[in-house]
This record gives C-alpha cells, structure tokens and sequence, in this order.
C-alpha cells in the first residue's frame, strides 16, 4: 500500500541530486563503517549521503524502542518491521523538519566517507529458478532433443538451498574458484574454472520470522518480507555441469555470492508493484493468491565499463510471496535476515539474458566489450556491476545501488601450498 512517504510531490532538505538512486521516497537501509568509527551501525540513504541511525537514536531524536537495533546488522530491526523507522526517518527528513538540527551534520554522512558492509546476517540462503526465458534457454542449450522445461517447472517455484557464509558485500574481490572439471570423454581433472559466470538476480530479504511446522500461507507471505535487494549468484559453469547430477548445484555455485548494500522496503517500492505473467497451468491451492504481485525493476549488467544486458524483473513468472508460500510449505522455518534470490533475469530477448551462458550462447557466441575485446565467460580483472531502478521516467527513481565485484586469480603462493 501506497502511504505519504512515497508521494511523489515529498520534498526533503537535504540536497539530492537529479536522477539519484535515493530520494526521500526510497529511504533504503544499509550498515556502514566510518575510519572513525569502525563499529558497524545502520544507516538510510538520502541522496549522496547516510543518516547514521545510531546518532539519531543517541540523540533521543529517534523516539523508537531501536537503541541497541541501530548497531551491527539489520536482524533486530528486521524482527522488530522497518516500517515504523522508515516513516520516522522520512518525517524528519522532509522539507521544513528541524528535528536533527542539534546533532552535528544533523546526523549526515557522506558517502564517500563510508563504507558499506554486509546489511544483515544471512541464516540461510535459497536461490530460485523463476524466469521461464532464463529456463528454456538453459533447456534448449542442454537439452535441446526434449523439452526446454523440466514437467515440474510451472508447478512449483523450484530452487536449492545454498551457502550463506559466502555471501559477500558489494564490492569484494571474487576469488576464482578451483574445482573438478571434464571436457569431452576425458577423466576429470582440478583446477580453475574456465567458466566463471554472473547471474543477474533479484533477492528479497525476511523480516518476521515463523514457527516450525507452521508454513506461511501465500496470503501472509508479504509480511514476511522485509525487502529487496541486488544479488550477482556467481556460476562457475564447468565445474556445476560435471557434478550437479543428481543433486543440484554444490561447488559451482557455493564460492561466492554477491549483493548489493542497501535494503529497499516494499513500502518504498510500492507504486511500482504491477502483475505477474499469467500462470498456465494454474498453480496448486497454495500457491494462488490474486493480490501477489510484481515488481517493476529494470536492471541492468556491465563487464569493465560496457553494459552486456538490460532485463525487467516484472516478467518472473514466480512471485516473491509465491517462492516464500512454497519454501515454508513443509514447515521450514524462516529467522529475519534469510535470503531469498530469484534465479537468473532474463526476457525474450538476446539483449536482456542475465547470464554470461545465455549471452554467449554457452561459449559459442562471444560478445563484444569495449576496445574490441570479446568475453564468452569471464576473465581475471574483469569487474562486473549489476544495477537496478524502478520509475525514473515516471515517479520518482527508486534505486538499489550497485552490486559489484571483480574478478582475481587465486594467489600462486596458495595454488602451490595446495590450499583449497
């Protein structure tokens, strides 16, 4: 629902430049470190600047119960609901409050000052399989004598659970990772990974928790759900393809995964829900829900500078409260803070394929970056940044930042060590 904090006619006084990703209808939350402040403590972005959350509190500004919830990651406000801080950091934010003119820079930052670390602490990580483009692809290249999709694909959300101590900040270094590959009929070999990959996706973040046993009905699910946020799932391909039968993505996928700082509230987001593709065949009882919805993000993906993709996520065929509806349905509990990413972005068009697999067609169609050079996976010192926006054109641009990072080879010193 659509409330005065995201009325478009809202001004702030704090300078916000054109077409900024954070204007006072965003007010997104992240967790930042200052070099004289090391200690993490949350922060909203407004424009090119942070309100430090912990000054505003100290200051007895806030007037919230969130004393020791506006240091360290965002668990605790997570459980608690962003809601209630988000309207009052808008509050007194907007043109004409002088609230926060007793603390010193009225609790600003610049943000070029600080720097962002992991927003919450990720319990658990589940990355879903849910554009119907990205699935057929990866179904035509693979299998293409059989059907693109799985049968079960437009049944359930599929996904698999992966690893959330290497989910990284935006901005770290991308180690490439080693691992068992084989090409042809050869044995397998160790090494590194000849196909490093991004996937461009969308994850969304859980704010209130659930009890075990007790699935959350598709009706409730967005209540659950905290907010959203970028996700770079790196693939490293020939190591997924030579041990994924018979149970799913492991090593290929497990070294790194990458995501964006700022947490954007669905109550930010919310003149930007619209409806989800039609689903042919209707879904089981539990997965049905009229008001489910969308959300209008464009997204984009540059390698070194030169944007390779444009995707829009408003055509997954799986919805957020869908995927979170099936991931509980046995009784799997959820704590604040567990990730949900979306699976891979991509459209109907070669222009907007989320993955390095897609673009390239599995290696047999590099395509062209800046000063001539061609990529069909990625190599070491490339640096890959995934963006993403909603409105811009119409209505205020709500923005997610960046998600990036590059691409490193694994230090020789530990390559000779045998350091795994």
């Amino acid at each position: 629902m659509t409330n005065a904090t995201t009325d478009p006619g809202l001004g702030t006084w704090v300078p916000v430049p054109e077409g900024s990703d954070f204007p006072i209808q965003n007010l997104p939350f992240g967790v930042f470190t200052t070099a004289g402040d090391p200690g993490p403590r949350v922060g909203v972005a407004i424009g090119e600047h942070v309100l430090d959350l912990a000054a505003v509190q100290d200051s007895g500004v806030m007037r919230l119960p969130v004393a020791e919830m506006t240091r360290g990651p965002l668990n605790s406000l997570l459980a608690m609901g962003l809601g209630p801080v988000r309207r009052r950091v808008s509050e007194l934010l907007t043109a004409g409050n002088d609230e926060l003119s007793l603390l010193e820079d009225r609790g600003l930052v610049a943000m070029d000052d600080v720097e962002m670390v992991m927003p919450v602490e990720v319990g658990d990580y589940v990355d879903f399989y849910s554009s119907e483009q990205h699935a057929t692809n990866v179904g035509r290249m693979f299998r293409p004598d059989a059907e693109p999709l799985p049968p079960n694909w437009k049944h359930l959300p599929i996904g698999y659970h992966g690893r959330s101590a290497t989910i990284v900040p935006s901005g770290m270094d991308i180690v490439r990772p080693h691992g068992q590959v084989q090409s042809g009929g050869s044995d397998p070999e160790f090494g590194p990974t000849r196909r490093l990959d991004f996937e461009v996706e969308v994850g969304f973040v859980t704010g209130q928790g659930s009890r075990a046993g007790s699935p959350i009905p598709i009706v409730a699910a967005e209540r659950h759900i905290a907010g959203l946020l970028l996700v770079n799932d790196w693939s490293a391909r020939d190591i997924q393809s030579w041990e994924y039968r018979p149970l799913g993505p492991f090593l290929g996928k497990s070294f790194a995964t990458t995501i964006s700082p700022w947490l954007v509230t669905l109550e930010a987001l919310a003149p930007y829900r619209v409806t989800p593709p039609a689903q042919d065949p209707e879904p089981l009882q539990y997965l049905r829900d009229e008001s489910a919805l969308g959300v209008d993000i464009h997204l984009d993906v540059a390698i070194n500078g030169t944007v390779v993709s444009r995707a829009e996520f408003r055509d997954m065929y799986w919805t957020m409260a869908q995927q979170l509806a099936h991931a509980t349905s046995n009784g799997a509990v959820t704590r604040p803070g567990d990730l949900f990413a979306s699976g891979t972005v991509s459209n109907d068009h070669p222009g907007s394929y989320g993955s390095m697999l897609e673009l390239a067609w599995n290696g047999t169609r590099p395509i062209r970056l800046g000063g001539g050079e061609e990529r069909s996976f990625l190599s070491d010192g490339d640096e890959v940044v995934i963006r993403g926006w909603c409105g811009g054109d119409a209505g205020p641009r709500i923005g997610f930042g960046e998600c990036r990072g590059t691409i490193v080879a694994r230090p020789p010193t530990e390559i000779a060590a045998g350091a795994l």
